[in-house]
């Protein structure tokens, strides 16, 4: 009997690498819900993979801690804040204005309670110093330094040492960040943070 153009075959065997990237995708799933409800303490091991549907094993064999599982939920949720800063800042008229915009759209996805409790109270906490760095550099300082050094470059912004100031830049939109996380009225740090762009 042909059910739905099937002629009798076997439904197709996923392959090992199918497989283990369903178990990664599935622990990446399962860690990022439990981590932004109950925090990381608050997830326990089993509870990760009782929710991903794998065994122990599995979780140990792609991810040698549940830090390392935290490392890679934390790098995934940041690569989703850049695309979606990224894509606020897109079309925008002048590299100040592409600045502005991407800043905005930072408060507004951090204040989410996946993105607020992983990025802004967890991540500090969890992840090395070391290691915040070098993930600071490849999301939100290095797209930070690339748009003032655009800004310098069009004389929207005077000369300084833009290293510096991404820095500075940085640290004052993660404690806006912070602020409104902790229920701090969003337009008005929103417009403070305005004001200090401004004033650059």
């Amino acid at each position: 009997m042909v059910v739905n153009g099937d002629e009798g075959h076997a439904p197709r065997r996923r392959t090992q690498v199918e497989r283990r990237a369903a178990t990664r995708a599935a622990l990446l799933d399962a860690g990022r819900d439990l981590f932004a409800a109950k925090g990381f303490a608050g997830a326990g091991r089993e509870e990760i993979v009782e929710r991903a549907g794998v065994t122990r094993g599995a979780m140990y064999h792609h991810f040698a801690s549940k830090e390392a599982l935290f490392r890679a939920v934390y790098e995934r949720c940041e690569e989703e804040v850049l695309e979606q800063v990224m894509a606020a800042a897109a079309g925008a008229r002048d590299p100040k204005e592409m600045l502005r915009r991407g800043c905005l759209a930072y408060l507004e996805v951090a204040a989410r309670a996946d993105v607020r409790r992983i990025c802004l109270i967890d991540a500090p906490a969890v992840l090395p110093t070391e290691v915040r760095r070098e993930l600071a550099e490849r999301f939100g300082l290095g797209a930070i330094r690339g748009a003032l050094q655009e800004c310098i470059d069009a004389g929207l912004i005077r000369p300084q040492p833009v290293d510096v100031l991404a820095h500075v830049v940085l640290a004052a939109l993660l404690e806006a960040a912070t602020l409104i996380a902790e229920g701090g009225d969003e337009r008005t740090v929103a417009g403070v943070l305005e004001a200090l762009l401004d004033a650059l």
